[in-house]
């Protein structure tokens, strides 16, 4: 995924009114304002309310579920060259999120856990660096995952925001 595919998918989830957040290694580049590493998918939070309108959305751009997960996930593929790996996220009346995680639990997005980012001059919704840290827990870390963390904790975790808890795009 390069970054006009990133563009494309949130160009074309913002045109279908989905509330969606980047997560992911694209989620810290994002944080940190720059493209530090490849990257084969995009991970994104998305409101599950909008997850019909989210499939229909990148079903537009040739994306097609390869991997089938839900509730927790989500990842769809377009041309063998582009994955999209989506992560419905379920928000209680106080806009607290939940999403189910592959076993009987879940995950929790309190209203911390959203921030707003840049990417080539533009600014993107994203998990914040304290959400991006605390999901790279309880599973052996790849070399991404440590490069992630590392930029992570060079960044300053108390930089993050306190977005609300259902922020979309502008």
């Amino acid at each position: 995924m390069n970054t006009s595919d990133v563009f494309e998918a949130l160009d074309a989830l913002q045109s279908a009114g989905v509330p969606c957040w980047v997560a992911g290694g694209w989620g810290v580049d994002i944080l940190v304002g720059r493209q530090t590493r490849p990257h084969r998918d995009l991970d994104l939070a998305v409101d599950a309310a909008h997850e019909a309108d989210a499939l229909g959305a990148l079903e537009l751009l040739g994306y097609r579920i390869e991997t089938e997960q839900r509730p927790a996930r989500v990842e769809l593929a377009a041309g063998g060259q582009r994955w999209v790996d989506l992560h419905p996220v379920a928000f209680d009346d106080e806009g607290l999120g939940r999403q189910a995680d592959l076993g009987d639990g879940f995950f929790l997005y309190p209203h911390g856990a959203f921030d707003v980012g840049t990417l080539a001059d533009r600014a993107v919704p994203c998990l914040s660096a304290a959400q991006q840290l605390d999901f790279r827990k309880g599973y052996a870390l790849r070399d991404v995952d440590h490069h992630d963390i590392a930029l992570l904790t060079a960044w300053g975790i108390g930089q993050t925001t306190e977005a609300p808890g259902r922020w979309a795009f502008d």
